[in-house]
């Protein structure tokens, strides 16, 4: 049973990320202040670093290109990320395990 006023809605989180278009390689870097830094190949340029950044975590939670999308800061380093089908919890497990980088 679905509790009051969420009518069964699938689960959506959003993710706060400092984007590196250009990089030699797409991969988490780690944390940038309140951010998960993320570097990816494609170039700043067309919207082509933003489709590169959803590609990119539609692969890392296994979801559908259509269920992660760039909501804030398209022309921007910094962006808001809303994953769809992914839990708050599940997004916090996965910054945790990708940003353990230096403990």
């Amino acid at each position: 049973m679905s509790p009051p006023g969420r009518g069964g809605a699938e689960p959506e989180a959003l993710l706060s990320v400092w984007l590196q278009p250009g990089a030699s390689a797409e991969r988490v870097v780690g944390r940038m202040g309140d951010a998960v830094k993320i570097a990816v190949t494609a170039p700043p340029e067309k919207g082509k670093a933003n489709a590169a950044l959803e590609k990119l975590l539609a692969a890392e939670f296994d979801l559908s290109s259509g269920a992660v999308e760039v909501v804030a800061g398209g022309a921007s380093r910094r962006k808001t990320v809303r994953l769809r089908g992914i839990s708050r919890e599940r997004l916090a497990q996965w910054i945790a395990a990708h940003t353990q980088e230096g403990k």
